[in-house]
């Protein structure tokens, strides 16, 4: 068969590429091996050819990259370790692409990890599939055309956030399709678990990256007709009666561990207002519900149990924040955390009148379980601004924590009847018309621990996981291109309005 594919490899040394480099040729599919390397190769292996670049995720490299493509297909391979194809992977790479006309594929894979060969499935790709760190796997087989097209589409040079730039615009014109086939195999070097992994984006070393990332996603944001400006409706705190001031709420279900210091951070709170504090204790069976019953001469702890069975995390938040002794705040507390002193609740509530807003993130630090400080310490999430938060919230994974709400646009809106993600679909929603007020002070102490929900998931779990956000993304953005359509017919029709003067 006639060389059909222009592959692009990182290069440390020779010793590295010297295998992905045999396993490429050895398909008969590959036209010229280009080694991506930010320094002179002292040999280039034969059949290779030298491809100097500054970094990896450039946009130069990507500018590069393209000029060089001249075959109908193109192969970049982003890891530095072995890549093992599988029988007739290239092969079938090639035919979905021309079946699907798609810009690129992508596919399911193994990893070669201590001597074992585990699974590594992918998810599907959506229009809300908007973080940068979304995982395609290290193989990503790109229509030479449609790419070299993209690329004149790229304005801005980025030092990091190049690829990302490029399957961005390369989405708007052309599909990006998953093929849910094991078709090759990487080696994985980073052993972390996934709770820790989550937390890269925030890692204050990885900032400027951020900011890149963030202008990328808005340029998109802009083009697809899914940004929207700082504009935002008023709140009048006024427009209801509430008993309480404030309520914090916290869903339990089998933290005899740790809920007692949760508790005693609330009713240790000193506020210029009236609190309480709602707990549903979704059928809790080690313990909880008497640990929680301990405290019944205290009038401001109300204990719910509800009487369905089918509630996750957000449907027990639900049954609180329509309790009719709710506040007019509700303010988030998990049941295996703490606030951080006492004066966690006075701030959260003060920041809703300070910035007019329908909602209020805190800062929190990350703490072991005797909530000693471990990394990445402080999670302050910086990158939710005034001017460009509610954009910037599409790309990342969560918005921080504690998380507080006004209560009667709560009550609208509601959260999913789920036990993750239920907080940042909430957050999304909140943010599509109103304010979104931030405290950067730490007034929360994040516990992980063993029992963590996402402590350490499986990659079938956190799959699931990654793939309802995206979706919550897929229906915000709909949500946000559908509202700029309506607004900009609404000013198209009051200018050419014949009644108006």
């Amino acid at each position: 068969m006639k060389p059909l594919i222009n592959c692009f490899i990182p290069y440390a040394d020779a010793e590295q590429a010297k295998q992905t480099i045999k396993n490429l040729k050895s398909t008969g599919l590959v036209d010229k091996i280009y080694l991506l390397s930010t320094q002179a190769i002292e040999k280039v292996p034969q059949g290779c050819r030298e491809l100097r670049i500054n970094h990896l995720n450039s946009s130069r490299t990507i500018l590069a990259i393209a000029e060089q493509a001249i075959t109908p297909y193109t192969l970049i391979y982003t890891k530095y370790s072995t890549l093992k194809l599988g029988m007739f992977a290239l092969e079938r790479m090639i035919q979905v692409t021309e079946d699907t006309l798609a810009g690129m594929v992508y596919a399911d894979h193994y990893q070669h990890i201590d001597g074992e060969l585990k699974q590594a499935p992918v998810i599907d790709y959506q229009s809300g599939s908007l973080r940068d760190d979304f995982n395609f796997g290290s193989v990503l087989f790109f229509n030479s055309s449609y790419m070299k097209e993209t690329t004149l589409r790229m304005l801005d040079i980025y030092e990091a956030a190049g690829l990302y730039d490029l399957r961005l615009k390369l989405s708007q014109l052309y599909d990006v399709v998953h093929i849910n086939e094991y078709l090759y195999t990487e080696i994985e070097d980073d052993h972390r678990k996934s709770g820790e992994k989550i937390f890269d984006y925030v890692d204050p070393k990885n900032r400027n990256v951020q900011i890149e990332m963030e202008r990328a996603c808005t340029d998109h944001l802009k083009e697809i007709e899914g940004y929207l400006a700082p504009k935002f409706e008023k709140i009048d705190f006024d427009e209801a009666h509430f008993e309480y001031e404030a309520t914090v709420i916290i869903p339990v279900r089998n933290r005899i561990r740790t809920l007692r210091d949760a508790i005693n951070s609330v009713l240790m709170q000193q506020a210029n207002f009236k609190f309480n504090l709602i707990i549903i204790d979704n059928h809790s069976t080690d313990g909880t519900s008497e640990l929680i019953d301990e405290y019944k001469s205290d009038n401001r702890l109300i204990h719910l149990i509800p009487d369905r069975d089918d509630l996750g995390i957000g449907g027990c938040w639900n049954v609180g924040v329509h309790h009719p002794q709710c506040g007019k705040f509700v303010v988030q507390l998990d049941s295996d955390d703490v606030y951080k002193d006492e004066h966690a609740l006075q701030t959260m509530v003060d920041a809703f009148y300070k910035q007019n807003c329908a909602m209020v993130v805190g800062t929190y630090m990350m703490t072991d379980f005797n909530m000693n400080m471990i990394s990445p310490g402080i999670i302050d999430h910086k990158e939710w601004t005034p001017e460009n938060g509610r954009n910037n919230a599409l790309r990342i994974n969560g918005l921080g924590a504690p998380r507080a709400f006004y209560t009667p646009i709560l009550r609208q809106i509601n959260l999913p009847n789920t036990s993750y993600g239920e907080d940042y679909a909430l957050g999304l929603g909140f943010s599509r018309k109103y304010q979104i007020g931030r405290v950067y002070e730490v007034v929360y102490l994040c516990r992980r621990w063993e029992d963590n929900s996402d402590a350490s998931l499986d990659i079938v779990k956190m799959n699931a996981h990654n793939l309802y956000k995206d979706r919550i993304r897929t229906w915000e953005l709909e949500a946000r291109i559908n509202m700029n359509y309506i607004y900009q017919a609404e000013e198209e029709d009051e200018e050419f309005d014949p009644t108006i003067n």
